[in-house]
């Protein structure tokens, strides 16, 4: 039997399973993201994730607020908890292309989904942003939306960096609820 060079196992196969000193937190429900099972293989309104989720029930679709031009939805593969994205109803890819009433609600929505975040959950601070083409890092290039990422002190620990893994504590679904309640009553008064 050769001897093991610094310290490593005889083979990959051997950690599978073998207790040692190191923590795993698997994520293999990030797989369907990693190789693209929930990005369209078009840009066509059929296969469009954002086309789709509004004509879904809310919960079924993760909406949480629905306006007149755009909506509200959960973030299905979330940087954290309670990171929601406004999207145009209509299918358009570039923030130009916008008329003036979208743009205006997707900037009002961005507005009112930071306060209703705030209320919900009390983050420190947030990430707004829209990347425009896949050099830019837009999963879904062909329809246009603005994410909304609630931040925490402290909240970008080592595992995004050292095992590209990011630890939620809050369902989607209980985040879901919780925002789409507090959309609710503010639109009550």
């Amino acid at each position: 039997m050769e001897a093991e060079t610094a310290g490593e196992p005889e083979s990959a196969s051997q950690l599978a399973g073998v207790p040692d000193s190191f923590q795993r937190l698997w994520t293999p429900h990030r797989m369907v993201y990693i190789d693209g099972q929930d990005k369209p293989a078009d840009s066509s309104v059929q296969e469009c994730p954002f086309c789709r989720a509004p004509a879904r029930d809310d919960a079924d679709g993760l909406v949480v607020h629905r306006g007149a031009e755009a909506y509200v939805v959960m973030n299905l593969y979330p940087y954290s908890p309670g990171h929601v994205m406004v999207c145009p109803y209509r299918h358009v890819s570039d923030y130009t292309d916008l008329n003036e009433s979208e743009t205006v609600e997707v900037a009002t929505l961005t507005q009112q989904a930071m306060r209703v975040i705030r209320t919900v959950s009390g983050p420190d601070g947030f990430n707004l942003g829209m990347n425009q083409g896949a050099v830019a890092g837009a999963g879904i290039q062909a329809h246009l939306h603005q994410h909304i990422v609630p931040r925490w002190s402290g909240d970008a620990n080592f595992l995004p960096v050292i095992a590209q893994t990011r630890a939620l504590p809050q369902l989607l679904g209980d985040a879901r609820a919780l925002l789409a309640a507090e959309f609710a009553r503010i639109a009550d008064h």
